[in-house]
């Protein structure tokens, strides 16, 4: 008989609160629908009124209310004493990669409703997670192979939907190989990617002062790489370390962006301005609860922003040698796709931090840019020619 783990009654537990939620979240969809068309609106314009039917229309849809909520509590009550009784068990690959896409797209709405599926940031280390608070551990990889001391820390914040197991991609890891040809030592970060990219770069940057803070020995040489994302979440983190007076930007040496949507990508702009169409009429304006309970995490990647005021620009900061890599599915310089898909979600001018205004320009040495073509978004991750080039711009003894 197969053993039941903590991990899977967690699961069944965080699907069955979500279940219900959404059970919850359409039904009052429906009720939306149902009063609009009962009022007879014309086919452009605000809907008048609660949204909420009466009589006995009314009374049904608060007993399908009722009745969820109460089998929400059931269930709730039934499984939330079990999960501690039972036995860890590891998580497979599979079932990380689907938990990381749902924080994705519903992260926040996990977190605000205490699902144990919502995601906490943490880091890891040879697959396992790593205390920050006890970096002895860590330390004593600097040390391994010939007993000096290599303070050459590298951490990798991965995208959204994404998790740390897929940095490794088609045999290639950038961490793992840069830690076998350059030294360093790999750190990776799992985090809730549907959080606001401003909160989760507050939390990443005290788990990083918290790590510096507890290291045993001299602090570390930082590298940070983000992918998609994971760029803006380590600019947030950059941004907000210096406003709260941290120590380890001062140790940061180079900072990597692949594919980063630093003024946005158009995708999510594509799917706001289709919400505010559909708002225009009172027949459409339920379904866009739908597409409007996307992640906040999601939305962040409109503009690109790394703080919670909309369209806020932040110019990076000095002493930090940034780069940026672009990719395109197009195969010839100039074309329209480099202009608008670039690798199908980032144009290469956002990748790259190029902008219209003048003011808003990232400024990055054209030393420190690359452009690759025939990519996409994920292909950046296992590029042969992104690792050289990563390779070349991280390696001490060609430093530019």
């Amino acid at each position: 008989m197969a053993t039941v783990h903590r991990q899977q009654l967690s699961d069944l537990h965080g699907v069955s609160r979500l279940a219900v939620d959404a059970t919850l979240g359409i039904t009052g969809l429906v009720e939306t629908l149902h009063h609009t068309i009962q009022r007879l609106p014309g086919p452009v314009g605000q809907a008048r009124g609660a949204g909420r039917t009466r009589g006995i229309t009314g009374f049904v849809y608060r007993c399908v209310h009722g009745a969820t909520r109460l089998v929400g509590t059931g269930l709730e009550a039934a499984l939330t004493p079990l999960v501690g009784l039972l036995p860890e068990g590891d998580a497979a690959p599979e079932r990380d990669a689907w938990v990381a896409a749902l924080n994705g797209v519903y992260g926040d709405h996990l977190a605000r409703s205490g699902n144990p599926l919502a995601l906490e940031m943490s880091l890891r280390h040879r697959g396992q997670l790593l205390d920050p608070t006890r970096a002895a551990a860590l330390y004593e990889d600097f040390r391994a192979d010939d007993g000096r001391p290599r303070p050459r820390l590298l951490l990798m914040v991965h995208g959204l939907c994404l998790n740390e197991r897929h940095w490794q991609r088609a045999g290639h890891d950038h961490g793992a190989a840069l830690a076998a040809d350059l030294g360093f030592v790999p750190v990776y970060l799992r985090y809730n990617t549907g959080l606001r990219v401003a909160d989760n770069g507050l939390a990443l940057a005290g788990l990083i002062e918290q790590l510096f803070e507890a290291w045993p020995g001299a602090k570390p040489e930082l590298v940070i790489i983000g992918h998609s994302m994971g760029g803006l979440v380590a600019r947030s983190a950059l941004h907000q370390a210096g406003s709260a007076g941290h120590a380890w930007p001062r140790r940061l040496r180079d900072c990597v962006f692949l594919g980063t949507p630093q003024h946005g990508a158009p995708l999510e702009r594509a799917g706001h301005w289709l919400d505010r169409a559909m708002d225009l009429s009172p027949y459409v304006a339920p379904f866009t609860r739908l597409g409007k309970a996307r992640s906040a995490g999601i939305t962040d990647l409109r503009h690109g922003c790394i703080t919670r005021r909309a369209r806020e620009f932040v110019p990076l900061p000095p002493r930090v040698r940034f780069h940026a890599v672009a990719a395109t599915l197009g195969t010839k310089r100039g074309a329209l796709a480099d202009r608008v898909m670039g690798d199908g979600l980032v144009p290469v001018d956002s990748a790259l931090g190029r902008h219209a205004d003048p003011a808003r320009q990232l400024r990055i040495p054209a030393r420190r840019l690359l452009t690759v073509h025939g990519l996409g978004h994920l292909d950046l991750l296992s590029s042969p020619e992104v690792y050289a080039r990563l390779r070349g711009w991280l390696d001490t003894d060609g430093l530019s």
